[in-house]
């Protein structure tokens, strides 16, 4: 019988790729994502019955509530999704590989290019929650957390990456204001899951960052898109973080993924390689990751 991995958040982005994409990837693992809709994760019984059922040997939690918006209306069930539900599930899965997705969020953004061993100073609930967990996991020294970036692709619901987010928003005919003081390092979703997958099955433990390797500002982002969704054009502006008045965006987020880097058998792509080599006929344009090569 092949081993079973059990991901969480399987209706989300990275989790939604994670599933769909492991026949090219881990096809000698039985993959079996779970939903909201069919545990939930934050009930100990309902995650203990599920464990009991498939008995995985290797687990990838990305199950979030991942909205920062939401996360400050609600801290309380930020808490509870983000960090109990993580400790249940790290708790039944002691003895087999943990792998649980943070966030490069955890961090103030004060300087950019972070590194694993840089300190956490979260500005928002969100990135508040996801580094309490961090220490959850990391408590077991089998278990490891991977930050990822800023990540493009296609979910099954179209609601949930920053990319359908923007397109949604153009087609309603309001205007994008896009940072070109805020840093990122985007990923498209096909290539961090491929990383993910050759990491998971090295059973390696400790803290990883998995972004792109090309730093861009919020507003170079949505200059990249709009090569790929002309709607975009006119729907965009420029604008500063310092005009914004809200909760506090880091300014740059920007991680140096040199660590994970080293394990893969393939080169992480910068945002503007990958759209450039993503193919214009219809096809997910974030699933593009059995031709990069190192």
């Amino acid at each position: 019988m092949k081993p079973i991995a059990l991901i969480t958040g399987a209706a989300g982005l990275i989790g939604g790729y994670l599933v769909r994409t492991a026949p090219r990837w881990v096809s000698d693992w039985e993959v079996r994502g779970v939903t909201k809709a069919e545990v939930d994760l934050t009930d100990q019984r309902q995650v203990e019955r599920l464990w009991d059922r498939h008995r995985p040997e290797l687990v990838i939690h990305c199950a979030a509530l991942s909205r920062t918006g939401l996360c400050e209306q609600d801290p309380a069930q930020a808490q509870l999704i983000n960090v109990e539900a993580t400790r249940i599930l790290a708790s039944l899965a002691r003895d087999v590989p943990f792998i649980f997705l943070s966030t490069d969020q955890v961090f103030d953004g004060a300087k950019g290019q972070y590194v694993e061993t840089d300190a956490v100073h979260p500005l928002n609930v969100y990135g508040k929650t996801k580094a309490e967990a961090e220490q959850v996991v990391l408590a077991n020294p089998a278990h490891s957390v991977v930050r990822i970036a800023l990540t493009a692709g296609t979910s099954p619901t179209r609601d949930r990456s920053f990319v359908e987010d923007m397109v949604r928003t153009a087609a309603k005919g309001v205007t994008l204001t896009l940072f070109t003081d805020e840093f990122r390092c985007p990923l498209p979703a096909g290539a961090l899951v491929r990383a993910l997958w050759e990491f998971g099955v090295q059973r390696r433990a400790g803290l990883y960052h998995l972004g792109g390797h090309e730093r861009l500002s919020r507003w170079e982002i949505g200059e990249l898109l709009a090569t790929r969704f002309p709607a975009l054009r006119t729907s965009i502006q420029p604008g500063s973080v310092a005009d914004y008045h809200g909760p506090p965006r880091p300014p740059d987020l920007s991680m140096c993924s040199d660590t994970m880097q080293a394990l893969l058998s393939f080169r992480l792509p910068g945002f503007r390689q990958w759209l450039a080599a993503a193919s214009p006929d219809g096809e997910d344009p974030w699933d593009y990751s059995s031709s990069l090569t190192r």
